[in-house]
């Protein structure tokens, strides 16, 4: 397989999610912080409140009873005798980045499109290498350069700390039980 610069793409790391606003009011939002494995250049990513959680989740190892969304996506690749190959942010669509996972199976090298947010979920959780073109790394980086409050969050994304989260343990039992 050729390299991701033989291509115009650069590999990077799922280096930490960060949530912005307070949980569960609707104006929420994480950023995901992808960072050059080798090399300096970064890019940070607006995700959707579920989606950050999630991927904050599979970074921090956390596990669930029952398998999550990506699990299950993950799992029903494996089930089919397939493996994601790798995970591309490879275009801009209307501001918008898009992704394509690379799926190799029984009938070959498939090609999915997908949100950078699921495509990051699932490559998370199948280790699989993450590719970045280089015209996406750039627009990541005039998106940090101007004055507005979106921009002020992307660069803040770079230095805050990464998302925590934390399971619900009862306290104490429910009135009556003891």
């Amino acid at each position: 397989m050729p390299t991701a610069t033989d291509v115009g793409f650069i590999e990077m790391r799922i280096a930490k999610v960060v949530s912005f606003g307070p949980p569960l009011a609707g104006e929420s939002f994480g950023c995901v912080v992808l960072d050059q494995v080798s090399g300096d250049r970064n890019l940070v990513i607006s995700i959707g409140e579920t989606e950050a959680f999630w991927l904050g989740a599979t970074l921090q190892d956390m596990r669930f009873g029952r398998p999550m969304t990506y699990q299950f996506a993950a799992a029903l690749v494996r089930g089919l005798g397939g493996q994601v190959r790798q995970v591309r942010i490879d275009r801009l669509i209307e501001g918008a980045y898009g992704a394509t996972v690379e799926v190799e199976g029984p009938l070959g090298v498939q090609l999915v499109d997908a949100r950078p947010s699921d495509a990051l979920n699932l490559a998370a959780i199948a280790a699989a290498p993450v590719l970045v073109s280089l015209q996406v790394i750039e627009d990541g980086e005039r998106r940090r350069e101007d004055d507005s409050a979106q921009a002020g969050l992307l660069r803040h994304a770079l230095t805050a700390p990464a998302m925590r989260i934390m399971k619900a343990s009862p306290t104490s039992p429910p009135p009556g039980s003891i």
